[in-house]
């Protein structure tokens, strides 16, 4: 019997001998003969210049590209600014931090916060409400830990294979340098992604905190924070009076010279705004409280 004749070119099997991506496919295929990112990068930009994508497919086609040259170390959340909560912290503490950081998981340590034993889901600790008895532990779920070289690529497949949303992030020394979420990495191709602390019902308001103090949006209009807390922050010492701002937000930024991060702190006509949320280069989240009191 004859022999089978040999597969043309473009009838091989999907996958063997070329080992390109597709988005190099795609734009060879726009502009051939890219040597590098940056030439590829470049190579998008004048695709957009022709109308061939749009801005918003070029931000994320580019976002993709760095992707692959990016690590944990790069988009994490640095060890001191982490928010953790101690396994032995009563369930009223447990339950005020929560509330207080507005996040939706959080690594637990015992004794030492290098010591992280397990993430808890802010709905589990509702269970303890139910069943006091229950053991704070048995809400635990494992942690996953990843060096600060992992490349981002790898780590957003590891978190769709292994279904978590939060890995922590250790040095060569193995200890904890900070924290990544599967957030942290989308946003590095998407640009930033509004959670449930974002919603347009939220933006501009202030929310009262079981431990009496607030939570006040960045983007909260000036006058609505003079309102609720009695204050006139444009006549307050500290106010540059030559510079108007409409929020509190670049009001804050503009008096501390950059967009503070979370867990930093600054004081103004009597009040206290500590950071609990910032993204995409704005404060999204203050913590208030009097100059004097919790917080």
């Amino acid at each position: 019997m004859a022999d089978a004749l040999p597969a043309r070119p473009d009838e091989r099997p999907a996958g063997r001998g070329d080992k390109r991506s597709w988005l190099r496919k795609l734009v060879e295929f726009i502009h051939p003969g890219p040597d590098s990112t940056g030439e590829l990068i470049e190579t998008l930009a004048q695709a957009e210049e022709r109308r061939l994508i749009d801005a918003d497919s070029r931000v994320m086609l580019e976002g993709v590209l760095r992707l692959a040259e990016m690590t944990a170390g790069d988009a994490m959340v640095a060890a001191p600014r982490m928010d953790l909560l101690d396994i032995d912290a009563p369930y009223e503490e447990l339950l005020r931090q929560i509330i207080a950081a507005a996040h939706s998981r959080f690594p637990v340590y015992q004794g030492e916060r290098e010591n992280i034993i397990g993430i808890l889901l802010a709905k589990d600790l509702l269970k303890l409400q139910r069943a006091p008895e229950l053991n704070p532990r048995a809400l635990l779920r494992p942690a996953m830990f990843v060096p600060e070289s992992k490349g981002l690529n790898d780590l957003l497949r590891a978190f769709r294979l292994n279904r978590n949303h939060l890995a922590m992030v250790v040095d060569e020394f193995g200890r904890t340098a900070g924290l990544i979420t599967i957030e942290d990495v989308l946003e590095e191709i998407v640009g930033e992604i509004e959670d449930e602390f974002d919603s347009q019902e939220d933006r501009g308001e202030i929310f009262a905190l079981a431990d009496g103090t607030w939570r006040v949006a960045g983007d909260t209009p000036i006058e609505r924070v003079n309102e609720a807390f009695g204050v006139d922050l444009r006549a307050a010492p500290e106010s540059d009076l030559e510079v108007e701002f409409d929020t509190i937000g670049g009001l804050i930024a503009h008096q501390m010279g950059r967009v503070p991060k979370r867990g930093e702190q600054h004081r103004i006509a009597g009040l206290n705004f500590a950071v609990l949320h910032a993204k995409g280069g704005a404060v999204r989240w203050f913590k208030v409280a009097r100059a004097g009191g919790k917080g």
